[in-house]
């Protein structure tokens, strides 16, 4: 019997249309003619779910008592005993019931297609047993049904069913998904955008991965050897030496430039295992590639460079990494071009990149043009050419010899002068000529084997031969000097340009200088000081006891030169580089100066405020106040020189003045403790003592404090959620901020949501109000001080309350953020630690910036009431 083909729709979350489509399809293979049943759909009470299944033929499912509850699952001997051609089975991963013929849901459908009958299934992301840490880490959620890998990968078809995260949250908040009632805290929760862009990403990568893996198979059915380079493969040859972290950096960022692309870290061993790197080395290079988001992989080869392209090619290699040899001049002549040069004749289509790295000598030094123009090893070579081709050409050319063959004779060795020039240089040159000359008199012209010359003529062809050869040499010399000083002009142009690109691309001047300098000079060690002393910059190690070279740089500060004195060029560019030095120093102090200003400018709009604000809010309280307390002095006065009489106030007279003043001085007071408060979190002095705190004990004190009940605020907590790290007095002083925010700018009739929920672990409490919300261009002053409603209502308070509630949770070691409610209005986020150990609590000055100087999202609403411990 012909195997069933398996066909899985996969989704990102719940709600992305996954059973909606498995329907579709079978209304789509009914059309066609196809015998299609619905083995199990769970509707889980969506309308439109419920509606496609109408017009399918469905098999009844099978009833089982568990625990006093009923429940429903797949009826795998009907659905066999009615053998249709394609049967339709929603969530894959389902664990069956008790007493059921398989354990798991998956195992139904292995049975139904062993018996020849195609399945339609679907699937979430999450319950792929490979992702399932992965999605805990992103969500925090464990999902205790799985389906192996194995089962998912073997399906004929595998389909996302994909939806924007955004669009599935629009989904979700207009109830097609949910209940209502499970609405908020599925999205404040599990259907974060966050979380379902990263589920829909692993998703996206699960499936490219598949697809992948198909392309390789039919390329290998179809004996198809080259590559297909449907994306990015970036594979990096390692070592085992010290320039591999510098090629997997290179090669991660070959592969991120473009979406999907992979980093493969490749190391050749030996067969017989006396060739390889050092195993710490290669360890710590393993343990970079897997945090780069590679992987690692170890071949065997005696043939490197056929080895490495054989991998590169089996992987789909698109780009190779190698890094550049850390031969000599001398061991590349001898033994040959190297590795890099075979790889790259033998990569066909691939593309390699040959790093440059420091243990090749890193940014290469500045050549010195003082001295001979070519360096001693080649004028030592060229003396040897001279000591040991004189002998040998000479040899030759008197074994030779005729009457005619003088001519053929001096142009020989004028070829040898010009060679060993070519090599060497002026000097070796200079002594060939003269050595050749000598030889020329002494072995072929008359008379022969004396350095005595019979023929005039002669002599005057031998001092012309000679000047000849002592002109090519200095040609040549002249034409190294040149080539040595242009060669030098092109690494001091390289570096001044890579000083450029790396202010530029934000490194810090001052340190790209200071490294550049010692590379280039080739310096053991390079420090800059400011006046005081201290460093700004260094770069390599300094010789101990050694004294260095000190170069002013400006009025500000002084380099420090370890190493080598440098010759007058070298010195002209060093000035070029301290000329650079201080400018950059100079701007540096420049925009730290703007800095403090733009400090001192905060502070000034802050005092400002302050005034403002102490000019409205704090005269009228106190007014109120002094006029309360003032009638009943006067009150009193009046009564005390009356007759027979109290007073001139009535019992209730007095009672209201007495509650007036009450409440303005408990007003004033609250004012005073929360501008001292803001001054705390200002300064960075908060004292914050941290214990474990109950989340849901501090919502309802906060909830007591403002008299607020159910029928303003709905609560949704978690029972289940672990004490909190905070400070109690503070976390109940936020609570209440921002409650009563929430509740001021609730529609009438709307309730204020209060959740809790964990999420690894931190502890997260929301205060969803479903009001106006927070236009995008007002999102960053919401947690500045005095901020209020456009600034104009002056009867709540000082506007004080986020800015307090953002310090002390960040003090806490929290944070306060908002986010915008689905269908409107606004969400404030009290993220929180857990306590790891409850029995333990903690004191601390918590050292926090300024309130509202961290960029976060904000608006002008009112930040009252300023509530106090």
């Amino acid at each position: 019997m012909t195997r069933g083909r398996l066909r899985v729709l996969l989704g990102a979350a719940p709600g992305v249309g996954k059973t909606f489509e498995m329907l579709a399809e079978g209304h789509r293979l009914v059309a066609s003619g196809q015998d299609v049943v619905v083995a199990i759909v769970e509707t889980h009470g969506r309308t439109a779910t419920a509606a496609q299944l109408i017009g399918l033929e469905q098999v009844p499912l099978r009833t089982v008592q568990h625990r006093e509850v009923e429940l429903h699952e797949v009826d795998l001997e009907a659905v066999l005993t009615r053998a249709p051609q394609v049967a339709l089975v929603d969530e894959l991963a389902h664990t069956n019931a008790p007493g059921s013929p398989h354990e798991k849901r998956w195992q139904d459908v292995e049975a139904m297609l062993d018996a020849g009958i195609d399945v339609i299934t679907t699937v979430n992301v999450q319950h792929i047993e490979s992702l399932n840490g992965v999605v805990e880490k992103i969500t925090g959620v464990a999902q205790q049904e799985t389906v192996p890998d194995a089962v998912v990968r073997a399906a004929d078809d595998v389909e996302v069913v994909d939806l924007a995260p955004q669009s599935l949250r629009d989904r979700l908040s207009a109830g097609y998904v949910y209940p209502a009632e499970r609405v908020d805290a599925a999205l404040s929760n599990y259907f974060r955008l966050g979380n379902l862009t990263a589920l829909r990403e692993l998703a996206l990568l699960w499936l490219a991965d598949e697809v992948d893996s198909a392309l390789r198979t039919y390329r290998v059915e179809h004996g198809i050897d080259s590559a297909w380079q449907t994306r990015e493969r970036v594979v990096v040859a390692l070592t085992g030496g010290p320039e591999g972290e510098t090629l997997l950096r290179r090669g991660a960022r070959i592969a991120a430039r473009t979406a999907g692309g992979e980093l493969m870290a490749v190391h050749v061993l030996a067969q017989d295992g006396l060739r390889g790197g050092a195993p710490g080395a290669l360890a710590a290079q393993q343990r970079l590639v897997v945090s780069l988001g590679g992987s690692y992989h170890q071949v065997v080869g005696d043939d490197v460079p056929s080895t490495l392209v054989e991998f590169a090619q089996s992987a789909d290699a698109t780009q190779l990494v190698i890094g550049v040899s850390r031969r000599g001049r001398l061991a590349a002549a001898l033994t040959g071009p190297g590795i890099g040069a075979e790889v790259i004749r033998r990569s066909g289509d691939i593309d390699v990149h040959i790093v440059s790295h420091a243990a090749a000598g890193g940014h290469p030094g500045l050549p010195r043009i003082t001295g001979g123009a070519l360096g001693w090893r080649r004028q030592l070579l060229g003396l040897a050419i001279a000591l040991v081709g004189g002998p040998l050409l000479s040899w030759t050319l008197f074994t030779l010899r005729s009457p005619a063959s003088i001519t053929s004779d001096v142009l020989a060795y004028q070829l040898l002068v010009v060679v060993v020039a070519l090599v060497g240089g002026l000097r070796p040159a200079l002594f060939a000529a003269v050595l050749s000359g000598l030889t020329l008199d002494f072995l072929f012209v008359e008379p022969l084997f004396t350095v005595t010359i019979a023929d005039p003529l002669h002599a005057l062809a031998l001092v012309l031969y000679v000047v000849i050869a002592v002109l090519v040499s200095i040609v040549v010399d002249q034409a190294a000097r040149r080539a040595r000083a242009a060669q030098r002009a092109s690494a001091e142009a390289e570096l001044l340009a890579g000083v450029a690109g790396n202010v530029l691309r934000g490194e810090s001047a001052p340190l790209a200088l200071v490294s550049r300098a010692r590379e280039a000079f080739g310096f053991s060690g390079v420090r800059l000081l400011d006046n005081e002393g201290a460093v700004i910059a260094t770069d390599g190690e300094p010789v101990p006891d050694a004294a260095p070279e000190i170069v002013r740089v400006g009025d500000r500060a002084t380099l420090e030169l370890y190493g080598s004195a440098l010759d007058a060029p070298a010195r002209r560019l060093l000035d070029a580089i301290v000329a650079q030095l201080s400018a950059a120093i100079e701007h540096a102090d420049l925009a730290a100066t703007a800095r403090r200003a733009d400090v001192l400018t905060e502070t000034d709009r802050v005092r400002s405020a302050l005034l403002s604000a102490i000019s409205h809010d704090l005269r009228r309280p106190l007014a109120a106040a002094m006029a309360a307390v003032g009638g009943l002095r006067q009150a009193d006065a009046v009564g005390r020189s009356s007759t027979g009489t109290a007073g001139i106030l009535s019992p209730a007279d007095r009672s209201a003045l007495l509650e007036t003043a009450d409440e303005s001085l408990g007003t004033l007071s609250k004012l005073v403790t929360d501008l001292l408060d803001v001054s705390r979190v200002e300064a960075g002095v908060l004292a914050v003592s941290l214990a474990p705190v109950d989340g849901a004990g501090a919502v309802l004190a906060a909830l007591d404090e403002l008299g607020l009940g159910p029928d303003e605020v709905e609560l949704g907590l978690d029972p289940d959620l672990p004490p909190l790290q905070a400070d109690a007095v503070l976390l109940q002083r936020v609570l209440v901020n921002v409650l009563a925010n929430a509740n001021r700018h609730s529609p009438a009739g709307e309730r204020v949501l209060v959740t809790t929920s964990r999420l690894g672990a931190t502890a997260e409490i929301r205060v969803v109000d479903r009001g106006v919300g927070v236009p995008a261009d007002r999102q960053q002053t919401m947690f500045a001080p005095f901020q209020r409603e456009g600034d104009s209502d002056n009867t709540i308070g000082l506007g004080l309350g986020l800015a307090l509630s953002r310090g002390f949770t960040d003090g806490m070691g929290g944070s306060l953020t908002p986010e915008d409610t689905p269908g409107g209005g606004l969400t404030m986020v009290i993220a929180l630690p857990v306590a790891m150990d409850p029995e333990r609590p903690s004191s601390r000055s918590a050292r926090s910036g300024p309130a509202g100087d961290e960029g976060r999202s904000g608006t002008a609403r009112d930040e009252g009431p300023e509530a106090s411990s």
